[in-house]
């Protein structure tokens, strides 16, 4: 990282209590995690406000993940693209579907209304002043409730600027993240260079 931040063995309160349970979770703290901490009172902030909004997101932890992973290619985030990229292994069953995802999402073999999810998702992260009405009005006749809009809206908005955020303060994807496959791997690697 570019920047000077908060180590694990140095943590102390909250960040020390969220650093544990990055630890649990991961095995390690993330670079995502500690760039916040250049001002450390920051971390706490944002992991609540993440959490939760995360907590009651309406689309469920595939919806997210679906939604990141599209935004995150528009700013572009290697970082976010690559974590993201990994996560949607799992959840849509090989690497080569999310290989799918990131070259087209429209012809990927998605649902429609995941198409026109990621759509709006791609669009805000693109450019959001381009929404129009007709935009809102689509994602309501494909079958999404005005709550359901805003969490897509806030979930791309959100990796917009975490995203922009971790490039900014030198933030790389961890080793864990990085696939052994060249292909997946260059292909994930969408901004800044590994």
């Amino acid at each position: 990282m570019f920047l000077h931040t908060v180590s694990p063995e140095h943590a102390t309160g909250e960040v020390a209590a969220i650093y544990d349970a990055e630890v649990a979770q991961h095995g390690f703290v993330m670079e995502a995690t500690r760039c916040w901490t250049t001002r450390p009172e920051v971390l706490p902030l944002f992991e609540q406000f993440s959490e939760g909004v995360k907590a009651n997101f309406s689309l469920g932890m595939r919806g997210w993940r679906l939604i990141t992973f599209i935004a995150a290619q528009q700013v572009p985030s290697t970082y976010c693209t690559h974590v993201y990229g990994s996560a949607l292994i799992d959840e849509l069953g090989s690497a080569e579907k999310v290989l799918a995802l990131q070259r087209d999402f429209r012809n990927a073999g998605l649902p429609d209304k995941d198409v026109t999810m990621l759509a709006y998702a791609e669009q805000i992260a693109k450019d959001a002043s381009k929404i129009t009405d007709a935009d809102i009005e689509a994602l309501r006749v494909a079958g999404f409730a005005d709550v359901e809009i805003s969490d897509i809206a806030l979930c791309a908005s959100m990796r917009s600027f975490v995203s922009r955020f971790f490039d900014a303060t030198g933030a790389s994807p961890e080793p864990a993240f990085l696939s052994p496959d060249p292909e997946f791997r260059q292909a994930m690697t969408v901004g800044k260079p590994i």
